[in-house]
C-alpha cells in the first residue's frame, strides 16, 4: 500500500504494521503507546496473552488508547455494554498488566482506568507454549486479522481523500533472519520515539493506527 509510489530497496515492498501482541513483540500498541521517558515493561506471560484474547477487552484497550482514562460506567456507555460486564473484563485486563488506576484521581467515587504505558508485549516461542496457549494465541491472531483486513479495505477506499493522513509503503529486500529481527527492533524503537497517549497529544493530533509485518517472498 503506497500513496507516493514504491520505495526502492527492491522491486516491491512490505507494508507498515502495528506492534500487536504478535510473535515479534509490541511497544504498547493497544495499551496506549510507550512513554518515551520511561523504561519499557515487558509482558511475556501466556496468561497475559489470554487476557488479551477477547473481543470486548480489545475494544476496551482501543477505547482507552484513543480517548484516554475512563470508568466502567463511561466505558459501558461508549461500548454499549453493562457496567457489571465491563467491571469483570477490566479486572482481567488489570491482572494481565494492561491497565491500571489513574493516580491523579484517587478520591473519585468510581475507579478511573488508563492503559499501562511503555509495555513491550512478547509472545512466548511456539515450542514454549502449551496446546491451550497456542489456541489462545491463534484466537487472538484471528481477531486481529479481521480488523487488519477491514483497515486494508479502508486504506484502499479512503486513502485518496484522506488529505495526507493515510500513508503507506511497500518494499522488498534480501535479509538474514538476524537482520529481520534488527529491523523489527528498530521499528519498535521508532514507535517509542513517536508514541504519545491522548493526554499528551497536541490539539491537531489524531489517533493513528500503525501496522508492519514481514514474511519471506518465497
Amino acid at each position: 500500500m503506497s500513496d507516493e509510489g514504491e520505495r526502492t530497496p527492491g522491486p516491491e515492498a512490505a507494508p507498515e504494521a502495528e506492534a500487536g501482541a504478535e510473535a515479534g513483540g509490541e511497544v504498547g500498541a493497544e495499551a496506549g503507546g510507550a512513554d518515551p521517558g520511561s523504561e519499557r515493561r515487558t509482558v511475556s506471560d501466556p496468561a497475559a496473552l489470554k487476557a488479551l484474547a477477547h473481543p470486548l477487552r480489545l475494544k476496551v484497550l482501543r477505547h482507552l488508547a484513543v480517548s484516554g482514562p475512563a470508568t466502567s460506567t463511561t466505558l459501558a456507555a461508549a461500548l454499549g455494554e453493562n457496567t457489571g460486564t465491563l467491571s469483570y473484563h477490566l479486572r482481567r485486563l488489570e491482572r494481565g498488566g494492561f491497565i491500571e488506576d489513574v493516580p491523579e484521581r484517587p478520591n473519585s467515587r468510581e475507579r478511573w482506568w488508563r492503559a499501562v504505558r511503555g509495555l513491550d508485549v512478547r509472545r512466548p516461542a511456539q515450542d514454549e507454549m502449551t496446546d491451550g496457549e497456542r489456541a489462545v494465541a491463534g484466537a487472538l491472531d484471528r481477531m486481529r486479522l479481521d480488523e487488519d483486513i477491514e483497515l486494508a479495505r479502508r486504506f484502499t477506499e479512503e486513502q485518496a481523500e484522506s488529505d495526507g493522513w493515510m500513508r503507506g509503503s511497500r518494499s522488498l529486500s534480501h535479509l538474514t533472519k538476524e537482520e529481520v529481527t534488527a529491523f523489527h527492533d528498530a521499528y519498535l524503537d521508532l514507535l517509542t520515539r513517536f508514541a504519545r497517549g491522548p493526554e499528551d497529544a497536541p490539539p491537531d493530533a489524531k489517533p493513528v493506527l500503525l501496522r508492519w509485518f514481514a514474511l519471506p517472498a518465497e
